[in-house]
Parts: C-alpha cells; sequence; structure tokens
C-alpha cells in the first residue's frame, strides 16, 4: 500500500548481532533534553504536570472573573488542562485521564492555589522572558507526553479500513490530545476556529501527531534505533521550539543582546522626540499669535470702517443742515 502500508516487523527471535555499527541518529537521546523530555523519572513528570497546569491556569485566570466561584474556576482549569484527555479516551472507549491519574488533580488544585494566593505570578510570566521560557518549557514537555501516548493508544485501538492501519483516526486523536482543552466546554462550539483559524497550540498538534503516526507506523522508522524515544524527542523540540516562536521570546531574546546600544538609540529618540514635540509647540504659539494679531488687525479695520461711517454719517447730516440754510 505504499507510504500507508504497515512497516514490516522482524520475528521477536531474529535479532540482528551487534555489528559494532554506529547509530547515525543517537546525537538525538544523548543530550539533556531528551533525558529530560522522555521524563525518566517522576519528579520530573510531577514537574512538568505542574508547569503545564500553571500555564494553563494563567490562560483560564485572565478570561475569569476573580468574583466567579471557586468551583466555576476549578472546574474550568480541569477542562483546559486535560480537554484532550477526556475527549480522546471517550472516542477510542476508554477511560478519561483525569479519572485514572491522581496527580493531574493534585497539580491542578496547587495550580489553582498559587494563581489565587500569588497572582503577581501571573505578572512575573507575562514580564519576565526566562521565567516564561522555563515555564513554556515544562509545559511543552508535557504536552508532548500526552500527544505521544495518546496518538499510540488511538493507533493500537482504531481497526484498520482501507489502509494497512488506521491513518486519520489516530492523527484527529493526536490533535485533539493537544488542544482539546480550547473546545470544552462543548458549548463554544467552532468559535475558536471561527475568526482566526487553527491557534498555534492546534496546527502543532497536527503537525506532531501526522509525524509521530507515520513515522511509526511505516517504513520512515525501519532501522531506527530507539525509533519510539527518538519520535518522542522530536515531538517535545517542535513543541517548544515552535512555541518559543510564536510567542515572540527568540525575537525577543536577539533584541536583548546589545542593550546599551539599544538604550542609547532609544535615549536619542526620546531627545529628538521632545525636540520635535518642542518646535511643534512653538509652531503653535506662533500661530495662535499669528491669528491674533489677524483678530486684532480685523478689529482695528473694523474699528476704521465704523469711524469711516461716522464721518459720512456727519458729513451727511452737514449736508442736510446747509440745504435748510439754503432753503
Amino acid at each position: 500500500m505504499g507510504i500507508f502500508g504497515r512497516k514490516q516487523e522482524a520475528p521477536a527471535a531474529a535479532e540482528p548481532a551487534d555489528t559494532g555499527t554506529a547509530d547515525s541518529s543517537a546525537w538525538i537521546l544523548d543530550n539533556g533534553f531528551a533525558e529530560f523530555a522522555l521524563m525518566h523519572t517522576n519528579e520530573i513528570k510531577y514537574m512538568c504536570m505542574l508547569g503545564y497546569t500553571f500555564m494553563h491556569g494563567s490562560k483560564v485566570f485572565a478570561a475569569i472573573s476573580d468574583k466567579a466561584p471557586f468551583s466555576y474556576r476549578f472546574i474550568n482549569m480541569v477542562m483546559a488542562c486535560t480537554g484532550g484527555g477526556i475527549m480522546v479516551p471517550i472516542f477510542i472507549n476508554a477511560i478519561p485521564v483525569p479519572l485514572v491519574t491522581d496527580a493531574y488533580p493534585v497539580a491542578i488544585l496547587i495550580s489553582y492555589m498559587l494563581h489565587t494566593r500569588f497572582p503577581v505570578l501571573r505578572e512575573v510570566l507575562a514580564l519576565s522572558l526566562v521565567f516564561k521560557a522555563a515555564v513554556m518549557f515544562l509545559y511543552e514537555v508535557m504536552r508532548a507526553f500526552v500527544v505521544v501516548k495518546l496518538t499510540k493508544a488511538a493507533g493500537a485501538a482504531i481497526p484498520a479500513s482501507e489502509f494497512d492501519f488506521a491513518v486519520f483516526g489516530p492523527i484527529f486523536c493526536g490533535t485533539v490530545a493537544g488542544c482539546g482543552g480550547a473546545f470544552l466546554p462543548l458549548s463554544k462550539g467552532l468559535d475558536p476556529i471561527k475568526e482566526k483559524g487553527l491557534a498555534p497550540p492546534m496546527f502543532s498538534a497536527f503537525v506532531a501527531a501526522t509525524f509521530y503516526h507515520l513515522f511509526m507506523n511505516t517504513s520512515l522508522s525501519e532501522g531506527v534505533v530507539d525509533a519510539q524515544k527518538k519520535a518522542h524527542v522530536t515531538v517535545a523540540a517542535w513543541f517548544f521550539f515552535y512555541s518559543m516562536y510564536v510567542n515572540g521570546i527568540w525575537a525577543k531574546l536577539a533584541g536583548t543582546s546589545s542593550p546599551p546600544v539599544a538604550e542609547k538609540k532609544t535615549n536619542g529618540t526620546a531627545a529628538e522626540a521632545k525636540k520635535t514635540n518642542g518646535t511643534a509647540d512653538a509652531e503653535k504659539k506662533t500661530n495662535g499669535t499669528a491669528d491674533a494679531e489677524k483678530k486684532t488687525s480685523g478689529t482695528v479695520v473694523e474699528a476704521k470702517k465704523t469711524s469711516g461711517t461716522a464721518v459720512q454719517a456727519k458729513k451727511t447730516s452737514g449736508t442736510a443742515v446747509n440745504a435748510k440754510k439754503t432753503k
């Protein structure tokens, strides 16, 4: 079936002998980023989960009034954090993630308390590039874990139809896994994509689910050592770097490479702006003076006209008197 034909899996007993051939893609796993992205320990997993829920909480608290009841805000946080983990398991006849993973409600509750008791953290998240990049890293690593896990689960649960393996079903499920919270509660309908189309998290989740599913189920991964782990790390890297680009963090970090020069330019621009404003004010004053002079000259002219009229009136009256005398 071409690219959509399932890759040939070697029998378990026929493992190739170690020939000493170097793994050309070993660098994908031989680094600290990969070790963190694969979340080998529970400590890393809980750390990423807390960053994931905190980032979602910042969006929820920004959209909902502080006067809203606790239950309303907390349930909104649950749906925002685990929307994909709720919808995809329902699609594939499984149990939603918040019901089988007790760590999620705990992390959501901790993030909720942080946002409630320490709202200044949201301001720090908005102002500090370092803090925002760190939280975003934890967020995207956790999101990659969710997308990979649910895409793989959907691929195993959905039976093949026209091709040797289910193609579009797992990709759809993987996409929803990475952005399902945007559509919950379901009363939103398609409003999240009505005005501007797919949001960046939706687009990145679609690309990641497509890559992972096709890579793992076709000949693209044949001969790749630890293909699943390398695909997982690639998805995490894609999420993080794309998010940094979309949020403009790369551009901001590049713009701070020479702060003294930037400050000088800014000060010079401010001084020029002040000069320009001063010139404009002087022009306004000059124009105002000219207008006043015009008004004054106009008044003088009118006064002259009035006096001229009075003289003419006097002359007219004098002529009338002379006429009377002549009679």
